[in-house]
């Protein structure tokens, strides 16, 4: 048996990473509705000044 075998036939064990367990995420009613208000905020103003650039190119 060579050494290969040796590590190899050791990691029937090989949970170590099991404590490791994520965290639920969080957030606050308020966070959420804020990230969704400026998400839908940045929205609005990528299309105005798109349409704006566009009628600005236009002319």
């Amino acid at each position: 048996m060579a050494a290969e075998d040796d590590l190899i036939e050791g990691d029937d064990e090989a949970d170590i990473v099991e404590w490791y367990e994520a965290r639920p995420v969080t957030v606050s009613t308020a966070v959420a509705t804020g990230a969704v208000v400026t998400a839908f905020a940045l929205g609005v103003l990528t299309g105005v000044g798109a349409l704006a650039l566009m009628g600005w190119l236009d002319d």
